[in-house]
């Protein structure tokens, strides 16, 4: 007679060790794969950051001075002002010609003309590592990157400040300002070393929810220099509705605004972002990418720029003709 010799099975105390050895596998896996994808993700934004670098001179080169942010260009005696984004003036040159042609630059951007043009995304707009892609308000297609205004504090200045509250201060010296049109002869620090587009997240575009690097924030007071803002920014609680003061941030694309389409190097990178009307205002660089920010410089190159940046050698790169020397190690 055959004997028939028992069946074996894993026990449960094997089938736990098993499981719990897949689990830490896992758990050491989904890591490196998550790294991995923002890795690439980096990698897609710093490619969107050069097609914008390269339109800025494509742009330049049509039309003897980077994409400006003043009274269009087509009617350049309007007494409005009819102003748009540096995004806008540049489209042709990243290959969305049919959408430059959609637009009416005689009419603000939040005219009824205007509403395709408003609501339509362009990929090449919008960091893929941001995690609110989607059109925040129906009608707003968003951005994450933003042309830089410098490092001063002022948002208005000579005909883009009325009342002369900026008249002391610092004037602009960034490369999108207000009714101010900057060549490449403009810039005296070099184009190498002065920067031009970065990054900012989209915000939560609710005022009932703090985002701290997606919101603009008011302190109510009212700063005359950098360090100052900085200080006053960094000391309210954020948590505290009161200070909350924009939420739409990023979008439209098409808008000139502090929190849409510029930023200044007042605050490091990866800092929260303040308002203090009457025009001043300091909207730092940021953006979900661990440590840093992508940073196109006015020669079209970028940079990676991490969030423990030396703030005086990141203010110099936001101004064009300041004189400064930037050394390797400051970076």
């Amino acid at each position: 007679m055959r004997i028939k010799s028992p069946r074996r099975g894993f026990t449960l105390i094997e089938l736990l060790v098993v499981i719990a050895i897949i689990a830490v596998l896992i758990a050491l896996l989904l890591p490196a794969v998550q790294s991995a994808r923002e890795a690439a993700r980096r990698i897609q934004c710093t490619n969107n950051l050069k097609q914008i670098g390269l339109a800025m001179h494509n742009y330049h080169d049509s039309n003897n001075c980077f994409p400006w942010c003043g009274l269009t260009i087509l009617n350049p005696t309007a007494t409005s002002t009819v102003q748009w984004s540096p995004h806008a003036r540049f489209l042709p040159y990243i290959e969305q010609k049919n959408l430059y042609d959609s637009v009416n630059f005689s009419f603000v951007w939040s005219d009824p003309q205007n509403s395709t043009v408003t609501a339509t995304k362009v990929a090449s707009f919008l960091c893929p590592s941001d995690p609110r892609q989607d059109i925040p308000t129906p009608g707003w297609a968003p951005t994450s990157y933003r042309g830089s205004q410098g490092n001063s504090l002022v948002y208005g200045y000579n005909d883009s400040d009325p009342t002369g509250v900026n008249k002391t201060m610092p004037a602009p010296n960034g490369i999108f300002f207000s009714s101010m049109l900057v060549r490449i002869a403009s810039i005296t620090d070099g184009t190498s070393n002065t920067g031009a587009f970065s990054e900012h997240c989209i915000g939560d575009f609710d005022n009932n929810v703090v985002t701290e690097l997606g919101d603009t924030f008011w302190p109510q007071t009212y700063p005359a220099t950098p360090d100052e803002a900085v200080s006053q920014c960094n000391a309210i609680d954020i948590k505290n509705l009161s200070y909350q003061r924009v939420s739409a941030v990023g979008g439209p694309w098409t808008q000139y605004y502090h929190s849409v389409s510029t930023y200044s190097h007042t605050g490091r990178p990866n800092a929260r972002s303040c308002m203090f009307p009457p025009l001043r205002i300091m909207t730092n660089a940021n953006s979900v990418h661990p440590g840093g920010v992508n940073l196109c410089m006015a020669d079209g190159s970028v940079r990676f720029i991490k969030s423990t940046v030396n703030v005086e050698a990141w203010r110099a790169i936001g101004s064009r003709n300041g004189g400064e020397v930037i050394s390797a190690d400051s970076l």
